[in-house]
């Protein structure tokens, strides 16, 4: 436009003519401010908190005091491609799960289950992490790079030297949890086992949210020199 009157000598109501627009937008200026200051908060909150989607970001900036408007925010979280990744599951047939009940008290129902991981050098490792199922109260986590049945009974000793037996014990049908050893353990005991249906870990719902919390926030986070630093991080 500017070579167009200036080379032309024409004015500016002859060259918008010429070239077809308006005079309007000619002498429209954005007023919308730049995107940088939206860019460098959703990269720092990228860095802290890989687990985070758009909506935990959108309200952390919220709750920071920025109004920004959230198409905006989206917009630009899509531009810097920190969509989460999803991995798609294998859809089931639906069926009747069994229901979960929640405790009245606390110490009257249990959960139990295994994660497994790798340390820096390639050694395989597990967690055994019971908890209670009345206030999601992380009771015990084991870390070692094996878990047989023995282990789990004097951990569960343990656990109950002071905080007492509970009326049940939620469980995986894994093999360190169905054998014959811990059978004994849980009738020299009175405690008996709730088993899970195969291929239902809704059904023990209460450990696996806590086991996605523990994989995301602590064995995903950090890679792990040794035992002695897996066993050093705790759940803030």
């Amino acid at each position: 436009m500017t070579y167009t009157k200036e080379t032309h000598e024409m004015s500016e109501r002859q060259a918008c003519r010429t070239i077809g627009i308006s005079r309007t937008l000619y002498r429209y200026e954005s007023r919308r401010s730049s995107d940088r200051e939206i860019k460098e908060h959703l990269k720092i909150l990228a860095e802290k908190k890989p687990r985070w989607g758009f909506g935990k970001m959108r309200d952390y900036l919220r709750n920071q005091g920025y109004q920004w408007n959230h198409k905006r925010i989206r917009r630009i979280y899509r531009e810097m491609e920190l969509n989460l990744r999803i991995k798609p599951k294998k859809r089931l047939p639906s069926r009747d799960p069994k229901p979960l009940v929640q405790p009245k008290a606390a110490n009257i129902s249990r959960s139990l289950d295994f994660l497994s991981d790798n340390l820096e050098d390639g050694r395989f490792f597990r967690t055994l992490n019971i908890m209670d199922d009345f206030n999601r109260e992380a009771l015990c986590i084991v870390i070692d790079t094996s878990i047989p049945a023995l282990r789990v009974m004097r951990t569960l000793d343990m656990v109950a030297s002071w905080r007492g037996y509970p009326q049940q014990l939620r469980i995986d049908n894994v093999p360190e949890l169905i054998s014959h050893l811990l059978a004994s353990w849980a009738e020299g005991h009175q405690v008996p086992w709730a088993f899970i249906e195969l291929d239902k870990p809704a059904q023990n719902g209460y450990i696996e949210r806590f086991n996605r919390t523990y994989r995301e926030d602590v064995l995903d986070a950090y890679i792990f020199g040794s035992l002695r630093e897996a066993r050093d991080i705790k759940l803030g």
